[in-house]
């Protein structure tokens, strides 16, 4: 046999094992990003968010006791593997007296875009514990007000709430320099006492940071979102237009790479360290009455600090006859635990 029968007998085996090894042997899969992984509950409770500048912007506000305005914070947020940093918008109350004041952080409830205004959901009971020696500050998150966009992943938008709410209490190391630039040293936040409140859904993200943080915030609750994710999502898609249909497909593709329940804050209970006072209108149509009772009976099991309050014929927003009391209530016991 020639060189060239040699040669074309060499390639033909060259070709044979190529052929062979592309298609029957088994090929290393390829392992699929996650990149919703970093908001899992033990990710968010293992990571450092980094303390940004308060900036407090123009007078929304004000009568003889105290001034509301706007603020800005900026979120860092790691998007395809860069870093960008997002301006958060929101409102901030303070008392007009010289002094040094602990903080109650405001989580608002669920406000469609259309109508939402800075302040929507916080800024009455905010104005009330202003009144009475206290700062409170209110994030409006991203979409919202004159905040930046939030991710196009409405899952992931939802996990943002997270992230901006342990932001804004990681700055307010910086809260002074903001309030320097104001007040002229005359207001001082004391950011050693520290407390949270939260309605509807912002009491579920309440209840979401004192787990990743297990700090002692004392928080009061009005009207928590308490039932397990997604379900805690997909129970108030009746009042969508499309009945839920668009919101059913992200949550069903969402569950087909992660496991729900390293997202479900009714999972880390355990984690809280801080009192909680609880109030429940018995009338709510947006939030059952049977939540809390539930949400109070685990709290309890766990041995936390909780004390619990219903208001008969009271709605959502504890009215009509709840509303005063509620807030009384709140600030006694905010007063009991950040200023005595």
């Amino acid at each position: 046999m020639g060189k060239l029968g040699i040669g074309i007998i060499l390639l033909t085996a060259i070709f044979v094992i190529l052929f062979v090894s592309k298609n029957f042997i088994p090929q290393r899969e390829k392992v699929k990003e996650k990149p919703l992984a970093k908001y899992t509950f033990e990710n968010l409770k293992k990571k450092f968010f980094l303390p940004s500048i308060i900036t407090l912007g123009h007078i929304v506000d004000e009568d003889e006791s105290i001034v509301s305005q706007m603020f800005y914070v900026n979120l860092r947020e790691t998007i395809d593997g860069r870093s960008r940093q997002k301006k958060v918008s929101g409102l901030i109350n303070v008392p007009k007296v010289k002094g040094i004041y602990p903080i109650i952080v405001m989580f608002r409830g669920f406000v469609p875009k259309e109508v939402y205004t800075t302040g929507i959901g916080t800024k009455k009971a905010g104005e009330v514990f202003a009144q009475n020696g206290f700062i409170t500050i209110a994030s409006d998150f991203l979409g919202y007000g004159n905040s930046d966009s939030p991710s196009g992943n409405s899952i992931e938008e939802r996990f943002q709430t997270y992230t901006t709410a342990l932001t804004l209490l990681s700055s307010l190391v910086n809260l002074d320099n903001g309030l320097d630039a104001s007040y002229s040293g005359k207001i001082k936040a004391d950011i050693s006492k520290v407390g949270i409140w939260g309605h509807s859904n912002g009491g579920q993200i309440a209840l979401s940071v004192l787990e990743i943080t297990g700090k002692n915030y004392p928080t009061v609750l009005w009207a928590p979102v308490s039932k397990p994710f997604p379900y805690s999502i997909l129970y108030f898609t009746d009042e969508f237009d499309d009945h839920g249909k668009a919101l059913r497909k992200v949550v069903a593709n969402f569950e087909k790479d992660y496991d729900v329940e390293l997202y479900s804050p009714s999972n880390f209970y355990s984690w809280t360290n801080a009192p909680i006072q609880m109030h429940q209108g018995s009338k709510d149509d947006a939030v059952p009455q049977k939540w809390s009772d539930m949400l109070y009976e685990d709290l309890t099991k766990l041995g936390k600090e909780v004390e619990y309050f219903v208001y008969p014929g009271a709605d959502h927003n504890l009215l009509p006859d709840g509303w005063g009391m509620a807030v009384k209530r709140s600030l006694d016991f905010y007063k009991n635990h950040l200023t005595n």
